[in-house]
């Protein structure tokens, strides 16, 4: 199994996405071949600072890279020979059966439906992101791949999204995200959506609200990409959040503070974990007939490595083949 890296995209690369690159490598996975693709000369620096350059690792080389202020298609067109279009280039002519990148989503979005198409039966890709829960990860789909959905979008994300969860549970059920549970609830695209949802061959459990995205209702959540990306970024700041109120109240005090930071920490730790971007790795972009997986920008080489094996589990289980037969049934 091959698999390209955008060495090139995220916050701290190309060394983090290198240092995920070398950490995996060395984990000594048989059968997962890695290739950096980015600027030749700044990443074989970063391999000798690793003292990793008898690892079994390939560089290609991509002089350009996109960066996060533009606009994913202009720069696409400008900018050829950018990693992350290096890397999908990469995968359709059979040098990759993967990519993974922590830079620009909607350029890497709209990269792969260009060099790879779509799916038959799906229209536009979307992220489905795993939101852990007190009964196991929920599929939150779209977080962010497309914004303006029609209501046949959504209906290809659940279709998506359920084939992604099948992974893990046998009969997984989908809910749509509103304002309230109500039918009418919602807007147009919503309301429109509720209705061939409805009429699908899924388990549609209905509307569902924010505060289900714990709760373990559902096993699939569908949103769109801009409703669906600042939900997951809100679910990581109050993570991030609740650490810093813990650290800011047993920062000072007696021992009574000394005793309630030492028995309330390992709770609050293992909390934070749970929604750690680290942990999860990366999340799949479905529809496009290829596998791309999309971490987070500000990954740092434990997260790629997350990444890669995220990767090597999607091509192992077929998922693409088993969506294309889901939407042919």
């Amino acid at each position: 199994m091959r698999i390209a890296l955008d060495a090139m995209g995220g916050d701290y690369a190309p060394r983090e996405i290198v240092a995920g690159a070398v950490a995996y490598a060395h984990k000594n996975r048989p059968g997962v071949h890695l290739t950096l693709v980015g600027d030749a000369g700044q990443i074989d620096g970063v391999l000798r600072d690793l003292h990793a350059t008898t690892l079994p690792l390939r560089v290609v080389h991509a002089p350009e890279v996109i960066a996060m202020h533009e606009a994913p298609a202009a720069a696409l067109r400008r900018k050829r020979d950018c990693s992350v279009a290096v890397c999908m280039r990469l995968a359709h002519a059979g040098e990759a059966d993967a990519v993974v990148t922590a830079g620009h989503t909607g350029a890497a979005a709209t990269a792969a439906a260009l060099e790879w198409r779509t799916l038959p039966g799906i229209d536009r890709p979307a992220i489905a992101a795993l939101v852990p829960g007190p009964l196991g990860a929920t599929v939150l789909i779209d977080t962010g791949a497309t914004v303006n959905c029609k209501p046949a979008h959504l209906l290809q994300f659940a279709q998506m999204g359920a084939c992604y969860a099948h992974l893990q549970r046998t009969h997984p059920v989908v809910g749509l995200l509103s304002i309230g549970e109500e039918d009418a609830k919602g807007n147009a695209v919503t309301r429109d959506a509720f209705k061939l949802l409805r009429e699908s061959r899924l388990h549609f459990y209905g509307n569902v609200e924010g505060q289900d995205l714990f709760s373990g209702k559902v096993d699939v959540i569908v949103c769109d990409g801009f409703v669906g990306n600042v939900a997951l970024k809100v679910m990581e700041g109050m993570a991030h959040g609740i650490r810093l109120l813990f650290e800011r109240h047993t920062a000072r005090g007696g021992m009574l503070r000394a005793v309630q930071r030492w028995l309330v920490k390992p709770v609050v730790w293992r909390m934070g974990r749970r929604f750690d971007t680290a942990k999860l790795g990366g999340a799949p972009l479905l529809g496009v007939a290829g596998v791309c997986i999309c971490a987070h920008g500000n990954s740092r080489a434990s997260a790629i490595v997350g990444a890669i094996e995220r990767a090597r589990e999607a091509v192992a289980t077929q998922l693409n083949d088993r969506i294309t037969e889901a939407l042919a049934l």
